[in-house]
């Protein structure tokens, strides 16, 4: 955040192509050359201007900027950020909507749909997925512990995650975002968009010119 060094807000960038991919890496790579605070590697916001090409943005749910904005009541401030996204990536920004069950996620839903139709921006229903079965969620809360350094057991750690972060299948989504068919017809849409093909099967090494 340019006008708070100090705050990050998550943001989720798909590849549309070649360059959309190659955008990506060079934004990684640039967060971990260039960009390291405390140890952890972070995205500048005007690093992803030069860096947009056939790259398409979901907004993050309720923990992104535009979410934030709108669960705290800011709802011109949620407009202008939103507004901010949509010209930096054109038709290629959607405001994520989840419905898994954490704190402030319908309130951040209702919000984000009447914010959307009145700027225009395509809604996209996601699961902020972080492992593939409800019955890994113990041992994702396991790893996010080692990660932090806290116990499974301190009542005061926060819970930033639930058991239903897990690879819904279409007929599940269908059923949770069935009041949002614009959202489930999206997220279709989003996958006929993303047309990269990466192979793994072959060295890909550096061209590096050197001296004859």
């Amino acid at each position: 955040d340019a006008d708070d060094p100090d705050r990050a807000w998550p943001l989720c960038l798909l590849a549309m192509n070649q360059q959309g991919y190659r955008n990506l890496t060079l934004l990684i790579s640039r967060a971990f050359t260039a960009g390291q605070h405390l140890g952890i590697p972070y995205v500048h916001k005007d690093w992803l201007q030069e860096c947009a090409e056939g790259v398409i943005a979901l907004s993050a749910g309720a923990a992104g900027e535009v979410g934030q904005a709108l669960l705290g009541g800011r709802r011109d401030l949620a407009a202008e950020r939103l507004r901010q996204w949509m010209e930096l990536y054109p038709d290629r920004f959607y405001l994520e909507l989840h419905r898994t069950g954490r704190e402030g996620d319908e309130v951040h839903v209702h919000a984000a749909v009447a914010l959307a139709g009145e700027l225009g921006c395509p809604v996209v229903a996601t699961n902020d997925v972080r492992f593939l079965y409800p019955s890994e969620y113990e041992a994702h809360e396991a790893r996010v512990c080692i990660h932090e350094g806290m116990m499974i057991a301190d009542a005061s750690r926060p819970r930033r995650y639930s058991e239903e972060q897990y690879l819904r299948s279409p007929d599940e989504m269908a059923e949770l975002f069935a009041d949002l068919p614009e959202a489930l017809d999206n997220t279709c849409e989003l996958a006929r968009l993303l047309n990269l093909e990466v192979k793994l099967d072959l060295p890909s090494l550096p061209a590096y010119p050197v001296p004859a």
